[in-house]
């Protein structure tokens, strides 16, 4: 089949390339000049294991291009993935469509005239419920074989690659059978693989990525809390979370407790979705959103504080290294970052902070200029009065800390993120403290 996919950032650029992996003939579209360019060339313009291999390879075996023209891309194909940003409104948490309302007319400008008898649009991005049905009546007054389907993306950053070639299921909001049958094509290889398809209503595939994100930020959220009251009685948020996981109704993925979630996903679905349940008056059904989204925001001031607590209750004129940028291992993507907003706040309140990052050293440093960076975990822990392990990089579990005693000032570390094991850092002098853990002190 040949597929375009219109927009090209971190969804899109994986659809494109896991779509030409499968074998379809894909057309990514974007109005960014420089990374249609770069994207042509096999590069990827962002920090995703596997990507770019899989892009080279597409794009040497002519099965991927990409263009500024949305023209073109009709031309190209009868099956349009859309995949642009919906950013929140920082004023009101709202979802800014902005950019999916711009492709929507000028795409229905392209179809009058069309050589396709039989047009579908698919939306990717992350929107309001009500959206795709809105969108579904503005493009069918302008080009009435144009349909709408909806077939939310389900990646985690750092497996998007995977989760988009071995999917945990394919949703796909649909008006008609037509619909249907055209996006069981599209994805025929997975499904045949086993990835179950789910078939349903607009309104209920939207709906679904909202609901995933929601249940998941107060998972986290939820164990969170726990670590407060286990600061507060001297239990252990470690052991809690294990024994929780082993019921099967719980289980123990996303019971992680520690600096709490952030990205692109996450803190922007969960205030959209209180918004839009706001507009339909449903704010109350919703309402512990806003406590699940407090919740994870005091998470960071709780890591300063204990960081502050280790330095005697002062910042003013220490050395603090910051292990860790990106949001999320596997990333380099610093957008809502506790461990930036850790390390930027730390530095507000008199220190100088030296951060290092396995991938997102260059996009931290372009968003935190003040701040200073390493290129190496010793230069970023020379002198350093306390280490925050606040971004759980697999390269920071395999540090040695009798090494790393040797560069500080200090021997003293929290361990936001509750992955280090306690006892070689111990055995090392090394002072350690954690979020729910009051047993370490």
């Amino acid at each position: 089949m040949r597929l375009t996919v219109i927009g090209t950032g971190y969804v899109g650029a994986v659809h494109a390339a896991c779509m030409a992996e499968i074998g379809h003939e894909v057309l990514g579209v974007d109005i960014d000049r420089e990374r249609v360019t770069a994207l042509a060339g096999g590069r990827v313009p962002f920090f995703e294991p596997g990507l770019s291999q899989m892009l080279v390879k597409a794009v040497n075996a002519g099965r991927l291009g990409f263009t500024t023209s949305l023209a073109e891309a009709v031309r190209f194909g009868d099956t349009h993935f859309v995949c642009v940003g919906t950013p929140q409104d920082p004023a009101s948490g709202v979802a800014d469509l902005r950019y999916l309302h711009s492709v929507v007319d000028e795409l229905a400008g392209c179809l009058d005239g069309s050589a396709h008898d039989e047009v579908l649009m698919v939306g990717k991005s992350t929107v309001p419920v009500g959206t795709a049905a809105r969108l579904a009546r503005r493009l069918g007054a302008v080009s009435p074989a144009a349909d709408v389907a909806w077939n939310p993306e389900f990646l985690r950053e750092g497996c998007a690659v995977q989760d988009t070639l071995r999917p945990e299921r394919v949703v796909a909001g649909v008006r008609t059978e037509h619909a249907e049958a055209r996006l069981r094509a599209v994805y025929a290889p997975l499904l045949d693989a086993g990835a179950p398809f789910v078939s349903t209503d607009l309104a209920t595939a939207e709906l679904v990525k909202m609901a995933s994100n929601a249940f998941l930020a107060t998972k986290i959220s939820f164990i969170n809390a726990m670590a407060e009251v286990c600061d507060a009685t001297g239990a252990d948020v470690l052991t809690l979370a294990h024994a929780m996981g082993q019921d099967s109704r719980i289980g123990p993925r996303f019971l992680a407790p520690g600096l709490g979630f952030g990205g692109s996903c996450l803190p922007k679905d969960i205030r959209a979705f209180t918004a839009r349940a706001e507009e339909l008056g449903l704010g109350r059904s919703v309402g512990f959103l806003r406590q699940v989204d407090e919740i994870n925001t005091r998470q960071r001031k709780r890591t300063v504080e204990l960081a502050k607590r280790l330095l005697g209750g002062s910042f003013a004129d220490r050395n603090v290294a910051v292990l860790g940028a990106a949001f999320k291992p596997f990333s380099d993507d610093i957008r809502d970052s506790p461990a930036l907003a850790v390390a930027e706040m730390v530095r507000s309140r008199g220190a100088t902070v030296r951060v290092h990052d396995p991938e997102a050293v260059d996009n931290a440093r372009a968003a935190s200029p003040e701040l200073q960076f390493a290129l190496d975990v010793a230069k970023a822990c020379e002198r350093a009065d306390v280490v925050l392990h606040l971004t759980e990089w697999p390269e920071y579990r395999q540090l040695d800390p009798e090494a790393l005693a040797t560069v500080v000032r200090t021997p003293a570390l929290v361990d936001a993120r509750n992955t280090l094991d306690p006892l070689p850092w111990r055995s090392a002098g090394w002072t350690l403290r954690a979020l729910g853990r009051p047993g370490l002190d």
